[in-house]
């Protein structure tokens, strides 16, 4: 585990708002939700545009749609709850990250596995060379998950446009990271096969405010359905409940 000191922000939080990742759905993370919600705190889990419909519907969206998403979301929660804390898996701490640059009244940020680390240029372009030549789907990245049985529901395909979106916006927020300020708690699974492990190094590197570090030895991506859930769990609420405590 590792700590920094920095900036606390004023007030704990009321609201959590907690955010899936790309093909996915507000079932991977339900989980958390629910925990924060018997907390005792005000939950919001939307479902991003384009997803848990039909693949076709994901190629049409991307970055813009789900930040405005995210927006709305977030300023819903805010003004019937007050402070808000961001939590999110994947391209869900992604966006979690990308709020709380842009909002320093966030009061405190939960990432697992967070996809923050830019793409080497010569990978943006194959996927742009792709896209030019009618190649407009990759196959899945959903699922990976180590506990036998467990299941995310997610797409089978992943559209190359929303993705190649993601990419671009994830370099695009590099240089906003250091305006996270509210204290982090980030977790990181040692074997992921979707976003490598330095992409937690990174954030963790970069944010400004206090970063509580845990490793997950046991789940691969989506660990808030694998076997190491049941401590994010706990460890996500005792965060904000020590947040909201002013500790």
């Amino acid at each position: 585990m590792d700590e920094r000191e920095g900036r606390r922000l004023p007030g704990g939080p009321s609201g959590v708002l907690v955010l899936h990742g790309i093909t996915g759905t507000p079932a991977s993370v339900d989980r958390l939700a629910a925990a924060f919600a018997d907390a005792g705190f005000a939950v919001d889990a939307p479902l991003l545009p384009g997803h848990g419909t039909v693949v076709d519907d994901l190629a049409t969206v991307g970055w813009h749609e789900w930040t405005d998403a995210v927006e709305q979301a977030y300023r819903r929660l805010a003004d019937s709850c007050g402070p808000v804390l961001v939590a999110g898996l994947s391209m869900g701490a992604t966006l979690a990250c990308w709020l709380a640059s842009t909002h320093p009244e966030v009061v405190g940020v939960v990432c697992i596995n967070p996809y923050v680390l830019p793409p080497a240029e010569s990978f943006l372009a194959l996927l742009r060379d792709w896209l030019a030549n009618g190649a407009d789907m990759l196959p899945a990245i959903g699922a990976d998950i180590a506990r036998p049985g467990a299941n995310e529901p997610s797409y089978a395909q992943l559209p190359v446009a929303p993705m190649l979106s993601l990419l671009e916006a994830v370099g695009r927020l590099e240089p906003d990271l250091e305006r996270i300020a509210c204290p982090m708690l980030l977790f990181t699974s040692r074997a992921d096969h979707v976003v490598p492990p330095a992409s937690s190094d990174f954030l963790a590197e970069r944010v400004s405010g206090p970063v509580e570090r845990v490793f997950l030895e046991r789940s691969f991506h989506v660990a808030t359905l694998d076997y190491d859930a049941e401590e994010i769990e706990r460890r996500a609420v005792a965060f904000a409940l020590r947040l909201r405590q002013g500790g």
